[in-house]
C-alpha cells in the first residue's frame, strides 16, 4: 500500500508533479507518441462521457440540437474573419500536401469551428422562419500549444462547441448567458466546483467576439482556471459571411450569433480542486464507479454476499467488486487512488454480523451498516459527500478572495495567490499584467455604483474587476 501512494508528489510539495503523477498514476491517461499529444484512458474517457451525458441533456431541454462538421477547414474561408484569423494563426496546424503530392490548397486542421458554421448558416438560412439555429458539436480541436499539460492546454483536446443564430441582439445575448448559466450548475451539480461567473475584458475576450463571458475556478495553488466560456459574436462573422435573413417586413438583415464551450479541461480542474496526496478525489455525480466493494476473503460466504450486494445496488448506482487476491490494504489504496467515493468493506465476521463498513473517500468517515440497509443508506451518503465537497470547495474560494483599493496591498495578495477584487480603469489591465503576472479573469455581475478613482492610474474606475494568476 505504501509503495502505491508513495509514487505520487506531494501536493504542498510540487504542485505541478503532483498533478502530472496523478494523472498517471490514477490511469487517467498516457502519453502519446507525438509530443503534446495524449490517450485517455477509459477511467479518464468515462470522466468525460458523463460530463457530456449531463451537458447533452441539458442542451437538448434548452432546443439544442447535436450536428458534427468536418475537421479540416479551407486556408480562404479561415481568413475570412480578420480578428478570429489572428486570434488562431498562431497554434494552427496546416495540411499542404497528402503522400508526396502538394495540394493546390492548404487546409487548417481544426482550431475552432466559426469559420465552418459560419459558411453552413450562410447557405440554409434565408428567413426569419428558419431562426434561431441552435448547433452544438463534440468533437476534438488541435491547437500547437508551446507548453502543455495532461487536460489542462494540449496540442489536441476533446470539446463540445456550441454555434447559434437569432434575429436580434437580445435573443443572442440572452443564449450566451443562458448556457454560462448551464455551465456554472453543471459545476454545482456534477462536478462540485463552484465557478464563478462574469464578463471578461475588452483585452481578454475571444477573438472575433463583442462580448465574452467565463466560466472561472479556483485551484489549491492559488491560480485560476479558465473552465469554459460563451460569446456574444453580433453581427461580426455574419457580415463577413453574408449570413442573411428576411424578417418579417420583407427587409433582409444579418442575423446575431454566438458561441460556446466546455474541454475537457474540466477534468484538470476536476483533479486539482478535489485531489489530496493519496489520489484522486471524485464527486458522485461524476465519478466513473461510486461504489467499490471489496472483499477480504475468499470464503464462499463472503464471495456469495459480495455477490448479493453487487445485484441489489448495480441497477442504480455504477459500483464494481475487487475481487483480486492483493492485500486489502493494497485494495483500500487503490481505491482511494482512483478517488471512488465510497467502498464497502466485507469480511468473514461482517457475514456473520450482518454488517458492513463503508468508507467516504473525501473525509475518511466510516460508517457500520447492516447488510440489509445497505442500499437505503447509499443514496443518502452520495448525496452527504457531493454537499461536503462543494461546501469545502465554496469555503476555499471564499476564504481566498481579496478585496482591496490600495495597489500595494493588491500586489501583496496576488503574490499569495487567490482572486483579488478591485475597481480600475481600463489602462490599468495592462499595467497589472506587466507588473505581477495576474490577468483580469472577469469582471463580476455584481458591479457598485460608484467604482472610485483606480488606484494603478489614478484614473477615475470604471468597473470591478477579478484579477488572479492562471494557468
Amino acid at each position: 500500500m505504501k509503495k502505491y501512494v508513495s509514487e505520487i508528489t506531494s501536493k504542498d510539495k510540487d504542485f505541478a508533479k503532483w498533478y502530472t503523477d496523478l494523472c498517471v498514476k490514477a490511469e487517467l491517461m498516457s502519453y502519446g507518441d507525438v509530443k503534446g499529444f495524449i490517450i485517455y484512458r477509459p477511467y479518464g474517457f468515462s470522466l468525460w462521457e458523463n460530463i457530456k451525458n449531463y451537458l447533452n441533456n441539458e442542451l437538448k431541454k434548452t432546443n439544442h440540437s447535436n450536428v458534427y462538421f468536418p475537421m479540416l477547414i479551407p486556408e480562404n474561408l479561415f481568413q475570412k474573419e480578420k480578428d478570429h484569423v489572428d486570434g488562431f494563426n498562431p497554434e494552427a496546424a496546416v495540411v499542404s500536401s497528402v503522400g508526396d503530392n502538394k495540394l493546390n490548397e492548404r487546409y487548417i486542421i481544426r482550431p475552432t469551428s466559426e469559420t465552418l458554421f459560419c459558411t453552413y448558416f450562410s447557405k440554409i438560412i434565408q428567413s426569419h422562419r428558419d431562426l434561431p439555429k441552435k448547433y452544438n458539436q463534440w468533437c476534438s480541436v488541435v491547437r500547437w500549444e508551446k507548453t502543455t499539460r495532461p487536460f489542462l492546454r494540449g496540442k489536441e483536446f476533446l470539446w463540445q462547441e456550441g454555434h447559434t443564430a437569432h434575429e436580434n441582439s437580445i435573443e443572442a445575448k440572452r443564449e450566451a448567458l443562458d448556457v454560462l448559466d448551464i455551465y456554472k450548475k453543471m459545476g454545482e451539480n456534477l462536478l462540485a466546483i463552484p465557478f464563478l461567473t462574469g464578463l471578461k475584458t475588452q483585452k481578454e475576450k475571444f477573438a472575433g467576439a463583442l462580448e465574452t463571458y467565463s466560466l472561472e475556478a479556483l485551484m489549491p495553488d492559488g491560480q485560476a482556471l479558465q473552465s469554459g466560456t460563451t460569446h456574444y459574436f453580433g453581427q461580426e462573422f455574419s457580415k463577413a459571411f453574408d449570413i442573411t435573413y428576411t424578417d418579417k417586413n420583407n427587409d433582409v438583415k444579418f442575423v446575431h450569433q454566438t458561441s460556446w464551450g466546455v474541454s475537457s479541461r474540466l477534468i484538470g480542474a476536476l483533479i486539482m480542486v478535489h485531489g489530496d496526496d493519496n489520489g484522486l478525489v471524485m464527486p458522485p455525480n461524476v465519478a466513473p464507479i461510486q461504489i467499490r466493494i471489496i472483499q477480504i476473503s475468499n470464503k464462499p460466504e463472503v464471495i456469495q454476499e459480495v455477490n448479493n450486494i453487487y445485484s441489489d445496488l448495480k441497477n442504480e448506482f455504477r459500483v464494481d467488486i475487487d475481487e483480486s487476491d492483493k492485500s486489502p490494504g493494497w485494495k483500500f489504496s487503490e481505491q482511494e487512488m482512483k478517488g471512488i467515493p465510497l467502498r464497502i468493506e466485507i469480511g468473514p465476521k461482517d457475514v456473520e454480523n450482518k454488517t458492513v463498513n463503508i468508507v467516504k473517500r473525501y473525509n475518511g468517515e466510516k460508517i457500520k451498516t447492516k447488510i440489509s440497509e445497505i442500499k437505503r443508506e447509499i443514496s443518502n451518503i452520495l448525496e452527504d459527500i457531493h454537499l461536503g465537497m462543494l461546501k469545502k470547495a465554496k469555503k476555499f474560494v471564499k476564504e481566498n478572495t481579496k478585496k482591496c483599493n490600495n495597489y500595494d496591498e493588491f500586489k501583496m495578495h496576488i503574490k499569495n495567490g487567490g482572486y483579488v477584487e478591485m475597481s480600475i480603469h481600463p489602462d490599468a489591465e495592462e499595467i497589472i499584467k506587466k507588473e505581477t503576472t495576474a490577468t483580469a479573469r472577469i469582471i463580476p455581475f455584481d458591479q457598485p455604483k460608484n467604482f472610485g478613482i483606480c488606484p494603478v492610474t489614478n484614473k477615475k474606475a470604471e468597473f470591478k474587476v477579478l484579477f488572479a494568476r492562471a494557468y
